[in-house]
């Protein structure tokens, strides 16, 4: 009877050292797999990412080479480009039923604005977003939603930095010409911090927001430059960004109504 007993013991411990070692061993294809699938569920575009490295001891984890694509339509090649990410996570919570985040840093990242009078990219991946995360990432009658909710996961992200970021902008009616415009820092904090955290979808909501947000900003802002490049094409090019641009600033207050 003892020997039997410790012979179950000796095997449940074999079989809790492999699958930690599994886990160890394949835990960063599992994000980035996790990324790639559940990412354009929620956004309905591509996404791509060359390497996650998680470390479970210290909890420290870098994102490398992640493209969040456009929609179909578009010309430009991505909306957001990001070339590292530093992110650390509470290394006990990957295995539980709320994800916690404590830092996010996110340095040079290059976001793309295109669109002109029928909208633009980043509001379109907004609008993408805004349908999943509406039903607060729970399964309902649209089909999309049920597949971005099959993890069942939550998250919590105590603090994020998006800092040294561009935004590239390429309007109707600048016959392809690209305008350059610096980003002032994007910090959010205390997201899903409480017993339930958030879905993805709605951290997703909340991030790429404000990345939309401080983005039609910069082109408002910047409207006097913009118009100036277009003016070369004619008057009416010229008027036409002008157009474009008051209507996309008008659009802000609306992102996070749907």
């Amino acid at each position: 009877m003892k020997k039997s007993f410790l012979g179950v013991l000796i095997v449940l411990a074999v079989s809790i050292v492999v699958v930690v070692i599994g886990l160890v061993l394949f835990l960063d294809s599992i994000v980035k797999k996790g990324l790639e699938t559940v990412g354009p569920k929620i956004t309905q575009v591509s996404i791509k990412v060359d390497a996650v490295n998680l470390s479970l001891l210290s909890g420290a984890a870098k994102v490398k080479g992640l493209v969040v694509g456009n929609p179909q339509a578009y010309k430009t090649p991505q909306a957001i480009s990001i070339g590292a990410a530093d992110v650390g996570v509470s290394p006990l919570s990957v295995f539980s039923d709320k994800i916690v985040v404590r830092s996010v840093l996110v340095e040079a990242a290059d976001i793309t604005f295109e669109g002109g009078l029928g909208g633009n990219n980043l509001s379109k991946i907004m609008d993408n977003v805004n349908a999943i995360a509406k039903n607060g990432g729970t399964a309902s009658t649209n089909t999309t939603a049920k597949a971005a909710d099959e993890p069942g996961r939550k998250f919590e992200v105590d603090d994020l930095l998006i800092t040294g970021a561009r935004v590239h902008v390429s309007l109707t009616g600048m016959s392809g010409r690209e305008l350059t415009l610096p980003l002032p820092d994007i910090h959010l904090t205390n997201l899903g911090k409480n017993n339930t955290g958030i879905t993805a979808a709605d951290l997703t909501r909340r991030v790429l927001g404000a990345i939309t947000t401080a983005a039609v900003k910069a082109v408002a802002n910047a409207s006097t430059d913009i118009g100036k490049s277009a003016g070369n094409l004619g008057k009416d090019a010229g008027k036409a960004v002008g157009q474009g641009v008051n209507k996309v600033t008008r659009g802000i207050g609306g992102l996070f109504k749907k």
